[in-house]
């Protein structure tokens, strides 16, 4: 056991100075108890003195360095241990009271894995989404999201048949590319009205964000071939009949003039490319007799499939839309030609980045993925 002044001046001065500054309790007992120590208290006082066992002041006699301040930190401090200051959880629960939006950010809700990356800026203390989440919990914030379902509506015997012929469609593309393609095909629209979407908020409370009825509305209509997740997105006045032949037959031409870049002849393309199965809804304007003749006629490689009744969740091209609403979630645009040119980059330039393995609640069910 150290003699009664056995630190040296520098020594003493810089355990008192850390005394002050040190804002970890268990640390600050540590100094105290070299201190202690060093001024001839036996380790008996010094644990009456501190209120701790006896046990633990002789080993920090021992193991503690007044040279080097982190000896006194225990392997639990070094580890994954309680990181969260009061500080952290100050500021975390001012940012989720903010849009994403004010603060620079381009996307319209917090995810706790975003709320953990803007924490780590902010203060340079690394979480992950989950402890964020577990703080927040604890805090009485919950993340909310309506439920919606159309089970009770559907055909179970027709969406089980369906199922199997898209697994088929599905099978024989991967098996041979260039004899058939699937594409998924919808149409759907976007609003200037603020869409809002799920963010935190107090347990018994809901946040309220601007959502003014906004006049103007951008509609759009497209295609997502599965084998590649290639997409052809149309931006249009409306969605009828006649605009779907005229899309389709934009669609059409940009498939034979993909066959013709791989070096094959335009008028081979019916005998001897691909067959186009298209998976779409039940919409009336897909199914008016007149536009049906003409995709018959001009449009022969052309095959239209439609989903069983309510089952949007076999459409593949609905995690498209979802993805775009998201990255436009809670974002106030001042005119349609700037909604416009975002989702132009979102759906024609590959800026939006989609995780097709997710499971998201879509219009009643989970997109099947198959």
């Amino acid at each position: 056991m150290p003699a009664k002044n056995h630190l040296t001046l520098e020594q003493k001065e810089k355990l008192q100075k850390a005394l002050k500054r040190e804002e970890n309790g268990e640390i600050r007992e540590r100094i105290l108890i070299l201190l202690l120590l060093n001024d001839g208290k036996t380790q008996q006082k010094i644990a009456e003195f501190v209120g701790c066992s006896k046990n633990t002041v002789c080993y920090w006699c021992v193991h503690g360095n007044p040279d080097n301040l982190e000896s006194l930190k225990d392997e639990r401090m070094k580890g994954n241990h309680k990181k969260a200051t009061d500080k952290y959880v100050e500021i975390l629960l001012e940012t989720v009271d903010q849009e994403p939006e004010d603060l620079g950010y381009e996307f319209g809700r917090w995810t706790a894995k975003r709320l953990a990356t803007y924490l780590e800026e902010q203060t340079g203390i690394q979480l992950s989404g989950s402890q964020v989440r577990r703080i927040l919990k604890r805090k009485k914030y919950v993340y909310l999201w309506a439920k919606y379902s159309l089970e009770f509506k559907r055909d179970k015997q027709k969406r089980k048949v369906f199922k199997n012929k898209l697994l088929e469609y599905l099978r024989i593309e991967k098996e041979e590319p260039k004899r058939l393609q699937v594409w998924f095909w919808d149409e759907s629209g976007f609003s200037l009205r603020v869409i809002q979407r799920k963010n935190w908020c107090r347990k018994g409370t809901r946040k309220k964000i601007r959502g003014d009825r906004r006049k103007g509305r951008v509609n759009v209509m497209g295609a997502l071939r599965y084998s590649d997740k290639k997409r052809f997105v149309e931006f249009l006045k409306t969605s009828n009949s006649k605009s779907f032949y005229e899309v389709l037959k934009i669609f059409y031409d940009e498939i034979i003039y993909e066959w013709v870049e791989e070096g094959n002849k335009r008028e081979e393309f019916e005998k001897k490319g691909a067959k186009i199965v298209i998976i779409l809804d039940n919409a009336s304007f897909h199914k008016k007799a007149e536009y049906l003749e003409k995709i018959e006629a001009e449009m022969p490689n052309i095959h239209l499939e439609y989903l069983p009744e309510y089952s949007p969740d076999y459409n593949l091209i609905e995690l498209v839309w979802h993805g775009a609403k998201e990255y436009i979630a809670n974002r106030l645009f001042k005119s349609i030609e700037e909604l416009e040119s975002l989702l132009h980059q979102l759906l024609n330039e590959g800026k939006l980045i989609i995780k097709w393995e997710r499971k998201l609640k879509n219009k009643g069910n989970a997109v099947i993925t198959v």
